[in-house]
């Protein structure tokens, strides 16, 4: 399967009911001050910084885009080409990531 692409990611994201997301997921998202449109709004207006094309079932990325708050926010999903499963989702913090939060730091 190809790289996915954020232009995909996004012309299924718009069918919500495409967009599957467990009730583990869920969980933590509540855990986290995550919701739905959270998720859907950092696809929707986001790009994907990595890739993870191994990943089993599908491919996956990871996203960064724009909570509805206006907050950073990281989303890992994949794609079978017609679906998205939604991974994870949490706000990126500066201990682990560079001020652009794309780039990881270097652990040392």
């Amino acid at each position: 399967m190809e790289e996915i692409t954020i232009d995909h990611l996004q012309t299924i994201a718009k069918n919500r009911t495409d967009v599957i997301i467990t009730q583990h997921t869920l969980y933590r998202f509540r855990e986290r001050g995550i919701t739905i449109n959270d998720i859907l709004n950092a696809i929707m207006y986001g790009k994907i910084i990595e890739q993870y094309p191994n990943d089993y079932p599908y491919p996956s990325c990871l996203v960064l885009g724009v909570s509805v708050n206006n907050n950073y926010i990281h989303v890992v999903c994949g794609s079978n080409g017609t679906k998205i499963w939604i991974v994870t989702a949490y706000y990126p913090t500066p201990d682990k990531w560079e001020k652009d939060f794309i780039t990881r730091k270097v652990v040392k």
